[in-house]
């Protein structure tokens, strides 16, 4: 049969056997050898199976006949199956199956269902029992026992997390518990307040050992405390006690610590034994508690007396009162013995190690004692405040240096001697006399970056001896201290900043001496800060050198003096303006009555710019003086200049009366223009080469040289714009052909002269 499985390859069958060119497609005589040969491998084949089947005839049979006895087996099989089917149809055994099951599973959960109601009513009984025996222990006094109960009840009644799966049982008996529990705490309650009391005539705090419940006597003041402890509320019974102590025996003791001392009386009676700690003065009223030895000793004694007569040296008790009391104890102890006994001084900081000595020691007992936690660093409050001395005293110094820096600028009033508001006497000039220099040198100041002198108000001259103080404290004190000193010298300079603009807000609105003297303090502030780095820097503790920084203020100061003084410029220009609005534009001056008017406002500005230099010529730094001055002459000169050049129609007559008044102005502003010039003159002020006053005030000669053209003839005036005399002067073409035209009549000539000048213009114009 092995032929049966072996491929024929049609290439064998052809004489070319290359059949996948397809350039070369077969023949048809190829075509017809290819059938012909495939037909004799055919027949081939058929032969060959034939002989094969005959060859294994019997193997063939012995197959066949198997194959049909499996046949009938399984229709036989089949037909069984079918009867059966058929007669379990006929009677359905399953279903009675199923619900004899069904029943049995019921039943089943029905009794696992009452035994569980049985173990929890044998639960409820056994927890109503024990709430029914906590009851009567309370009643025959037993109450250690009954607390045992509470605290095993509490933990299946009340600390349970399933509360919304519980029987509504439990809530009943949850409350059943906690009407137990507030009847036993109060039965404590009670015996505590019955076991300690203080009797305030004797002084004396009494402890009962023996007590009595419900008329139950002998009941221990130890059983008590375990009953509280069991039940958890020795923090709450204990809260009562600690409170008296505080207020009884911590607060005396802590205040007056050297007339104190502390008696143990342990006695017996008919009630029972007492002990009772007695307060009285000490015999010897002359102890020396500096360093809060004698106080410490006798809240030792305090604290022994509490653990042995009171909490019976139990450790767990005695942490529990202590946390009740040591809070407001250690506070107490801080503001009235640590807190004052702080230094006033730097070199007392080496005294107070005593105390602080003192201190340690007296919270090592403590721990001993259990009275405070040994492995709680929380709780050393005393050895934490006593340890940073150099803080509490540096934060003192700080509050005391701020209290006087505001102290000494809110009573400021920036009064001036008499010797500043007499004549002729300037605050930057050199005081030779020896009189004078006394009484004005805290006034007159030198400034470090330039060679002026500055008057100042008393406030800036305190503040910085204040500041000056301060960080010479800070060159002699540790890090810790210096830095806050540090910060304090900081903070006070800035008050300075915060109160002064706002106490003189009414005074900075309008012209006086306080607002000037403001400008000064805040330029010789800035300039003070800026040399503190370089005058102390060097003796400042290593570690600060790096921290300390007080160029930053100083622009702050400096910036706060321009505009104090730019307020008070364009104050002044404010009030100029007005009154020269008074002159109505200089019109019409030939007529008297507005003659007067134009004089009016000439005499009010004079007025206004003789008040502002008596104030600034005094107190204003030459600089800032020149400066200031500058500026408002300027206001004023081109203010009026471009007043008349605006008038359309002046008369002959009126030209002289304009004329009048700009000499009047002239001559009464001789000394503010004089005093610009000396100063300007002054060669330390400046390296450059000194400005002219023209160079200052550039419609000074502008004014000047109009005063001369009203009285010019027509003529001269084009030949000086010809020559550029007049634009030199800083007068426009179109101010010179308006004057022109205002002044000259119409006529062949002024036409020319008009002509020109604009022909001189577009010359120049050209020439550019």
């Amino acid at each position: 049969m092995d032929v049966l499985f072996n491929s024929i390859d049609v290439r064998d069958l052809l004489s070319s056997p290359n059949i996948d060119d397809v350039n070369s497609p077969l023949s048809a005589p190829d075509l017809r050898l290819l059938i012909d040969r495939l037909q004799v491998r055919s027949d081939d084949i058929k032969s060959k199976v034939r002989q094969y089947i005959l060859s294994h005839y019997s193997e063939f049979s012995t197959l066949f006949s198997q194959c049909s006895d499996v046949v009938s087996k399984s229709e036989n099989l089949s037909s069984q199956v079918s009867d059966l089917i058929q007669l379990i149809l006929d009677h359905p055994v399953e279903a009675q199956s199923k619900a004899v099951i069904d029943e049995i599973l019921v039943k089943s959960r029905e009794v696992k269902e009452k035994r569980e109601l049985l173990g929890l009513l044998d639960v409820i009984l056994e927890l109503n029992d024990k709430l029914r025996f906590v009851k009567e222990e309370i009643k025959v006094g037993r109450v250690e026992q009954a607390a045992e109960v509470l605290r095993e009840l509490k933990a299946v009644l009340v600390t349970s997390n399933d509360e919304e799966k519980q029987p509504l049982v439990y809530g009943l008996l949850k409350d059943e518990w906690t009407e137990c529990f507030e009847e036993m705490q109060e039965v404590l309650l009670q015996c505590m307040d019955n076991a300690v009391w203080f009797e305030q005539e004797n002084n004396t705090v009494h402890l009962k050992y023996q007590l009595s419940i419900r008329d139950v006597d002998g009941i221990e003041l130890q059983t008590i405390l375990k009953a509280m402890d069991a039940v958890g509320i020795m923090d709450y019974g204990l809260a009562k006690v600690a409170d008296l102590m505080i207020k009884h025996v911590i607060v005396p003791v802590v205040s007056f610590r050297s007339t104190i001392v502390v008696e143990w009386i342990n006695q017996e009676s008919g009630n029972g034994v007492k002990a009772n700690m007695k307060i009285c003065p000490s015999a010897d009223p002359n102890v020396d508690s500096i360093d809060g030895g004698s106080m410490y000793s006798v809240l030792i004694d305090v604290v022994k007396f509490i653990s042995k007569s009171l909490c019976f040296e139990n450790s767990t008790w005695m942490l529990c009162f202590g946390k009740l009391t040591w809070p407001r104890m250690s506070d107490l102890i801080v503001s009235s013995f640590l807190s004052k006994n702080v230094p006033d001084d730097a070199s007392k900081l080496a005294d107070f190690q005593k105390i602080v000595k003192c201190t340690s020691n007296f919270e090592a007992s403590l721990k001993e004692l259990m009275f405070i936690a040994s492995s709680d660093g929380k709780d050393e409050r005393l050895s934490k405040f006593a340890d940073n001395v150099e803080v509490h005293f540096a934060s003192r110094k700080k509050v005391e240096i701020l209290a006087k820096a505001r102290n000494q600028l809110l009573q400021s009033d920036f009064h001036l001697p008499e010797l500043f508001l007499q004549d002729g006497t300037r605050r930057n000039s050199k005081v030779k006399d020896d009189d004078n220099a006394e009484s004005s040198s805290d006034f007159v100041v030198d400034l470090l970056f330039t060679s002026e002198r500055c008057v100042v108000s008393e406030a800036a001259s305190q503040l910085m001896k204040l500041v000056h103080g301060t960080l010479k404290d800070v060159c002699l004190s540790s890090s810790r201290v210096g830095l806050e000193f540090y910060h304090a010298s900081r903070d006070s300079l800035l008050l300075y900043e915060a109160i002064i603009p706002v106490k003189f807000e009414r005074q900075l609105d309008s012209i006086n001496h306080s607002a000037v003297l403001i400008h000064n303090d805040c330029h010789y502030l800035s300039q003070e800060i800026l040399g503190l780095a370089f005058e102390y820097r060097s003796d400042f503790p290593a570690s600060m050198k790096e921290l300390v920084v007080f160029a930053d203020l100083a622009p702050r100061f400096q910036m706060l003096a321009e505009e104090v003084l730019q307020r008070q410029i364009k104050l002044v220009i404010y009030k100029l303006k007005q009154a020269i609005d008074g002159a109505d534009g200089f019109q019409n001056t030939h007529q008297m009555k507005q003659y007067e008017s134009a004089k009016l406002s000439i005499d009010q500005v004079i007025f206004i710019l003789e008040k502002v230099y008596i104030i600034w010529h005094r107190l204003l730094l030459p600089s800032a003086y020149k400066r200031s001055m500058s500026m408002v002459l300027e206001e004023v000169f081109s203010r009026i200049a471009n007043d008349i050049l605006l008038l359309d129609d002046i008369a002959a007559e009126e030209t002289l009366q304009l004329q009048r008044l700009i000499h009047l102005l002239f001559e009464n502003l001789s000394s503010f223009l004089d005093s610009v010039l000396a100063i300007n003159q002054t060669g330390k002020l400046q390296e450059s080469p000194a400005q002219t006053l023209d160079d200052l005030i550039p419609s000074l000669r502008k004014l000047h040289k109009l005063a001369d053209l009203l009285d010019m003839p027509l003529k001269s005036i084009t030949a000086a714009w010809e020559t550029d005399e007049l634009a030199n002067h800083g007068f426009k073409q179109s101010e010179v052909e308006d004057f022109i035209r205002a002044i000259f009549a119409d006529s062949p000539l002024r036409k020319e002269c008009l002509r020109r000048i604009e022909s001189r213009y577009y010359q120049a114009f050209s020439y550019s």
